[in-house]
């Protein structure tokens, strides 16, 4: 499927690669109730997210990552286009996002709107996006944790996706992120 743009990949994970719990809880990364347990970038920041989502110019999620993110007090989004995957979500009933029943719908409303850069995000989501050949990199920020299972967004491919090392950073947490460029 051609597309105007290229999907970019930010993901928490544990050290033994997974996004989430099987249940869907992420408490292992965002600290849960206790807001000082998660994972800790010396400075009070974000990892580079907030640098991230400014270079985008929209996103594309699935309904798991949707219903973690859409209870939140601040929206993580602002100002920029919200494209969910979901068969069962209502059109409308959020005005943050926009509602697609299937990726190739998602991949055309994308092109359509003629973007260029798309962050992708969900375990799903970002593996059809990879098996499409949409993702120019992917950052991995490995969580000094093993969860022992989980959701993963690395699952069956039609053939190896060669990855080229750009920069690997480590913060005071023992977080370690490293982006790779798709090949």
């Amino acid at each position: 499927m051609d597309a105007s743009f290229t999907g970019h990949v930010f993901l928490g994970m544990s050290v033994d690669g997974f996004i989430a719990r099987l249940d869907g809880d992420i408490a292992w990364l965002t600290g849960g109730a206790d807001a000082n347990s998660g994972p800790d970038d010396g400075a009070g920041g974000d990892f580079g997210f907030t640098e991230f989502v400014a270079g985008i110019d929209a996103l594309v999620m699935g309904r798991a990552t949707y219903d973690v993110i859409a209870p939140f007090d601040e929206w993580p989004y602002q100002g920029k286009p919200v494209h969910v995957l979901s068969t069962t979500l209502t059109p409308g009933a959020d005005d943050r996002i926009t509602v697609h029943r299937s990726y190739e719908e998602a991949v055309t409303a994308l092109t359509e709107a003629r973007y260029r850069r798309v962050y992708v995000d969900g375990g799903r989501t970002v593996h059809q996006f990879l098996r499409a050949g949409l993702v120019a990199d992917l950052t991995l920020s490995r969580v000094p944790v093993l969860i022992g299972t989980g959701h993963t967004p690395f699952g069956e491919l039609d053939a190896d996706i060669a990855l080229e090392h750009v920069d690997t950073r480590t913060f005071p947490g023992g977080m370690v992120q490293s982006t790779y460029r798709v090949k």
